[in-house]
């Protein structure tokens, strides 16, 4: 048997590729959008990729499935209610169904609703005995899959709750203790909370270190699963619709057109956002006005998705070398109107002089001048404030949030805004400046930095 995990710790993604070595037959489940890894890996162990399995509906990024059934004529399934929505042909995967790789591998699909309901698990069995399961977003390694994110057809959270309460203890809790847990996410997603930084489990570790693996009523379990959740980005039901539907695969060879300033000028004054890539501190020194700050060393695609509009025409600033890699990260979760990048990246702004500013980033040493009358914002999500770890008086609007909420905010104040350790607090200022508010400032340091002093 070959099983092999691809892991995108940007996107917290977990994806995989399962074949028989007799036959050289091979499935990947929950594929991302660039599918070159699979294809690379099917052609150096020379494998035959013959179907596409979606654990469910994604929303936190866009699947793969078209890519890979254009590259390989692959067949694409999904769970039961998922293959009726879907506007091209699928396989439809339920309970029982098994899939024979090879004399050596065999894969039979578990019904696990709960994060949604068409969600499946893929049970991998060699030689008949089940190896590992593939979870999807049903079971994570220290979680579950929320049950909010796209909730229809007159469900509730806590219905879906109440179906994964049952998808735990009477069907993945019943696998062998030795069964390897492969969930599609690990810490860091907004799929689930709690979620460990470990990429392999096994059902006897998660049966008794899992928190909602626990013995407990239903009902407490249910409220346990719909408190405290992050914030989901506002791109999620965008990506959710768009896994779904016959869309424009993504092309691997497609570059992104650079700009000269006179160009970038044209853009900005035709509504072009600039997404500037740099890190908090290179943005405070001097950016373009307006400008939003998403640093593509932290969780850069998700958090754009935060502060973007679906179907913004993007104008990329990075460090040189680099707008390549933005663009594939904002197509990997469906933002495709990356119209350019600045050419020559950040060195170019000395040719913009008028279009040029700076910030102020506020040291917690500053925190006792700070001015009377500041508000200070907390883009923090809901479980990062238990126990009390809140700064008294900070007005509460995680950063998933602040673009629609923004105008919530006074426009005569001056705003602080504080996160955990000072990186998404400079995306926060970036967007309220953009959207007119004028006087707002971050924390170095975050609640980290207030909290040690």
């Amino acid at each position: 048997m070959i099983l092999t995990q691809y892991y995108l710790s940007c996107l917290s993604h977990g994806s995989y590729l399962i074949a028989d070595e007799g036959t050289r037959k091979a499935v990947v489940v929950d594929p991302r959008r660039d599918i070159s890894d699979y294809l690379t890996d099917a052609r150096e162990h020379d494998l035959d990729i013959v179907g596409v399995i979606n654990t469910h509906v994604h929303a936190d990024f866009v699947a793969g499935h078209l890519e890979l059934a254009a590259a390989t004529g692959a067949w694409i399934g999904y769970g039961p209610t998922a293959a009726e929505r879907a506007e091209f042909e699928v396989r439809t995967l339920a309970q029982g169904d098994r899939i024979e790789l090879g004399d050596e591998v065999t894969l039979e699909i578990l019904e696990t609703p709960g994060h949604t309901w068409e969600s499946i698990s893929v049970l991998v069995l060699e030689q008949g005995n089940p190896h590992a399961v593939l979870t999807g977003d049903s079971l994570f390694i220290g979680g579950v899959g929320r049950p909010d994110l796209v909730v229809s057809d007159g469900s509730t959270p806590q219905s879906l709750a109440t179906a994964m309460y049952s998808t735990l203890h009477d069907v993945l809790l019943k696998l062998p203790d030795a069964t390897k847990v492969m969930p599609a996410h690990g810490a860091g997603s907004s799929c689930g909370r709690g979620l460990s930084d470990e990429l392999e489990s096994n059902i006897g570790a998660q049966r008794t270190t899992n928190p909602f693996a626990a013995t407990m009523p239903v009902d407490e379990f249910v409220g346990m699963v719909t408190t405290g959740q992050p914030s989901a980005p506002p791109y999620f039901q965008v990506d959710a619709a768009l896994n779904l539907r016959t869309r424009e695969l993504l092309d691997p060879d497609e570059t992104v057109v650079p700009f000269t300033p006179a160009e970038v000028r044209a853009a900005m004054a035709g509504g072009a956002v600039v997404v500037d890539t740099r890190s908090p501190e290179d943005f405070a020194a001097g950016h373009l006005v307006g400008s939003l700050n998403v640093g593509l060393d932290g969780r850069f695609a998700e958090t754009a998705g935060m502060v973007l509009e679906h179907g913004d025409e993007i104008l990329v600033l990075a460090e040189p070398g680099r707008h390549e890699e933005a663009a594939l990260r904002l197509a990997r979760i469906g933002f495709d109107a990356v119209v350019g990048h600045v050419e020559g990246g950040p060195a170019v702004l000395a040719q913009l002089p008028d279009l040029v500013t700076s910030v102020e980033r506020v040291e917690v040493t500053q925190w006792d001048d700070v001015a009377d009358g500041t508000l200070v914002l907390d883009v923090r999500n809901a479980g990062e404030r238990e126990g009390d770890q809140v700064i008294p008086g900070a007005v509460h609007i995680p950063l998933a949030e602040l673009a629609r909420r923004h105008e919530d905010l006074p426009t005569d104040r001056p705003v602080l805004v504080h996160c955990a350790g000072g990186w998404r607090s400079s995306v926060a200022a970036s967007l309220l400046r953009a959207r007119g508010h004028d006087e707002v400032c971050d924390l170095v340091g975050g609640y980290a930095a207030w909290s040690a002093r």
